[in-house]
C-alpha cells in the first residue's frame, strides 16, 4: 500500500503544483494585460492649446494633418480646432453615458467615437465615399482625414467658406440638412461651442503661421 500512497501523493502535488503556476501565470496575465492596453492608446499632447506644441510632439499628426489639407482644402487650424473641440484629442473618446437617478450609469446618447467623435452610420458613409476602407476613429490620419472630406462636403453643397470654422463646425454637428434647415437657431448652447472653435481656429491659425516654416522642414508629401 506505501508505494501506492506515494505514488497517489506525488501525483497530488504534481497537480497542485501545476495549478499553482497556472494560477500565478493567469493573474499576471491579467495585470500585464491592461497595462499593454493602456500602451496601445495614443497619449494626449502635454499642450493642447497651442498647436505649434501639438505638431512639435507629435510629428506625425502634421504630416497627417497636412496630407488632409492637401487632400481636402480645408485649413489645418480648423482641422485641428475641430478635433479639439470634439475630443480634446482622446483617441478613444465616446459621449458621457446617461444618468439614471442622477447617479447609475446608462446608455450612451450615441455612437459617436474617437478623436472626431464621428458616428457608425457617418463613418461607414465616409469609407465608402473616400475609399478609406481600412480607417479606424482611434487613428489620428483617419480623424484628420475625415474632418478635412466632412468639411469638404460643407463647402460643396452648402457654400460655407474654407476658412470660416463657425459655420463649419455647426454644419459638422447638427448635419448638412440640420444646418441648412437652421437647427442650431435653436440651440444657444451649440452656438457658443461653434464660437469657441471658431476662437480656437483663429488662434491656431496665428500660432500656426509662426511656425509652419520650422514644422515644413520635416515634411514630406508623399
Amino acid at each position: 500500500m506505501r508505494p501506492i500512497l506515494k505514488s497517489l501523493l506525488n501525483r497530488l502535488t504534481g497537480l497542485m503544483k501545476v495549478i499553482f503556476f497556472k494560477r500565478i501565470r493567469w493573474a499576471v496575465l491579467g495585470l500585464l494585460v491592461p497595462l499593454l492596453m493602456m500602451g496601445c492608446v495614443a497619449s494626449v499632447p502635454e499642450d493642447i492649446n497651442n498647436v505649434c506644441n501639438i505638431f512639435e510632439q507629435k510629428s506625425s499628426w502634421y504630416k497627417q494633418a497636412k496630407r488632409a489639407e492637401k487632400s481636402w482644402g480645408i485649413p489645418v487650424s480648423v482641422l485641428m480646432a475641430t478635433i479639439h473641440q470634439e475630443s480634446r484629442y482622446r483617441s478613444r473618446a465616446k459621449p458621457p453615458r446617461k444618468k439614471w437617478l442622477g447617479f447609475i450609469p446608462g446608455f450612451r446618447p450615441s455612437s459617436a467615437y474617437g478623436y472626431a467623435q464621428v458616428l457608425d452610420s457617418t463613418w461607414a458613409n465616409y469609407k465608402k465615399s473616400s475609399g478609406n476602407f481600412g480607417a479606424d476613429r482611434h487613428k489620428f490620419k483617419d480623424a484628420v482625414d475625415f474632418v478635412g472630406w466632412y468639411h469638404a462636403q460643407t463647402v460643396r453643397k452648402n457654400g460655407v467658406k474654407r476658412e470660416d470654422a463657425y459655420h463649419l463646425y455647426l454644419a459638422y454637428h447638427e448635419g448638412r440638412g440640420g444646418f441648412s434647415r437652421g437647427s442650431y437657431k435653436s440651440k444657444p448652447w451649440l452656438i457658443k461651442v461653434a464660437k469657441k472653435v471658431s476662437g480656437k481656429a483663429r488662434n491656431y491659425r496665428t500660432q500656426y503661421n509662426g511656425c509652419q516654416k520650422k514644422l515644413n522642414k520635416g515634411w514630406w508629401p508623399f
